[in-house]
């Protein structure tokens, strides 16, 4: 893991038989398989990619992540919402449109190309800002889409309970206080919860103290300072988790963000 030429952009390259449970990235994701297969579920479906395929997921989508057979190698990079909305404007000669990657899996050596000329020069030392930029603006040309707008209505009754998880994601809160808050029963609030995340509130409300954690980490804080301010029981239980979503220490990830 590595940042690259242009600023908040992280490029990532692993070989692993992980297993990565349901979990959400605030960057938008694009990658390739380099060796072996992997296979995940999002809302887009549930999806197998192999060797040359390219891989992709949008800011705040679900989805989990294990090999097919032993292991899988891959390269991905993470770009910020921010460049992308700027590259997206660009491309799409200025409309101020939501946009995202609406394939999951892409299977096409010309993409596949494009994809590991960006990389190759986001992520090397010796390629100038402006010749990544180029690059990365070829690639995400391909790949970016309009997305189309939702109707209109009004918010259901169980996003009260992830705005309370939202406004505070570190403080304990349990499913009867939160189904409380919705006005359902823990049942309806579990079920409808996971139609409209992909995630239990329990889960929701992990993904957004790593979130939380993560960027603490990145800015220098110890991680006993981030066990606490995130609402984890201990460093221990915050290693363990830590571990178990990225498949990385905490001290692995600070290493890598320098």
């Amino acid at each position: 893991m590595q940042s690259c030429a242009l600023p908040g952009v992280h490029a990532v390259e692993a070989s692993s038989r992980h297993s990565f449970p349901r979990h959400t990235h605030d960057s938008f994701g694009i990658g390739i398989i380099v060796r072996g297969a992997h296979r995940s579920w999002s809302g887009r479906g549930m999806v197998e990619a192999g060797p040359g395929d390219v891989i992709t997921c949008n800011p705040g989508e679900v989805h989990d992540g294990r090999p097919v057979g032993d292991s899988r190698m891959w390269r991905m990079l993470y770009l910020p919402p921010q460049l992308v909305a700027a590259v997206a404007s660009d491309v799409h000669e200025g409309a101020a449109q939501e946009l995202e990657f609406t394939d999951p899996v892409i299977s096409e050596r010309a993409h596949a190309r494009r994809f590991e000329s960006a990389y190759d020069a986001l992520a090397s030392r010796s390629v100038d800002a402006e010749d990544a930029q180029e690059r990365l603006i070829q690639l995400l040309a391909g790949f970016l889409r309009v997305k189309p707008h939702s109707s209109r209505h009004p918010p259901e009754a169980w996003t009260r309970a992830k705005a309370r998880i939202d406004d505070d994601p570190a403080a304990h809160v349990t499913l009867a206080e939160l189904a409380h808050e919705a006005g359902l029963s823990r049942f309806q609030l579990l079920r409808r919860f996971v139609s409209g995340t992909g995630l239990t509130p329990h889960a929701y409300i992990v993904q957004r103290r790593m979130d939380t954690a993560r960027a603490m980490i990145a800015c220098g804080e110890s991680f006993a300072a981030v066990a606490i301010t995130c609402g984890f029981a201990d460093q221990s239980h915050f290693n363990r988790l830590f571990v178990r979503r990225y498949g990385l220490t905490p001290g692995a990830y600070a290493r890598a963000m320098r």
